[in-house]
């Protein structure tokens, strides 16, 4: 009972996800788009809540969803109208776009066909405490992760200068 209903449970989050990304690139409306995006990303973290890592999935929810997507909104609310629409593509620019995903979606299906994929039944679980994940969150050395986190907070205060740039110079 407990596995159909976590298979349920994964294709209604499945279908989620796949319907609001195509509405987050199809909408005309930018700020709605950004809401779609923020859908995606909370069922994203759902995912993550269904495989049992709850602190990804909060992790998901605090930095992408509370964050990202806050700014991603503020830039736009600064940069641009209240009524302000995405601009219509040129029949060029839509033909690469659908080149370009056609030829994505190929590699992609590629590689999961051809691809021998490990099964995970021999695999024994290890519980990690959450000192070790802090210390290897915020360690310089080969698997640290604080060089990229820097290197994304310096990403973001650049879009935030350059978005009150954009919105200064109006």
């Amino acid at each position: 009972m407990g596995e159909t209903l976590e298979i349920i449970v994964f294709l209604i989050l499945s279908v989620f996800i796949a319907v609001f990304s195509i509405m987050t690139v199809t909408t005309k409306r930018i700020v709605r788009s950004a809401t779609y995006l923020l859908f995606v990303l909370f069922a994203t973290a759902g995912f993550y809540f269904l495989l049992g890592y709850t602190f990804l999935g909060s992790v998901q929810i605090m930095v992408y969803a509370g964050g990202i997507v806050v700014l991603y909104v503020f830039s736009i609310l600064l940069t641009s109208g209240e009524n302000d629409y995405a601009e219509k593509l040129k029949r060029s620019k839509f033909l690469a776009g659908l080149g370009a995903s056609v030829a994505g979606a190929a590699i992609v299906l590629f590689i999961v066909l051809k691809h021998q994929f490990i099964t995970t039944k021999n695999i024994v679980p290890v519980e990690i405490d959450m000192k070790t994940i802090g210390h290897t969150l915020l360690s310089g050395d080969k698997y640290g992760y604080v060089i990229p986190f820097e290197a994304v907070s310096i990403l973001l205060l650049a879009c935030i200068v350059g978005g009150l740039l954009i919105a200064r110079k109006r």
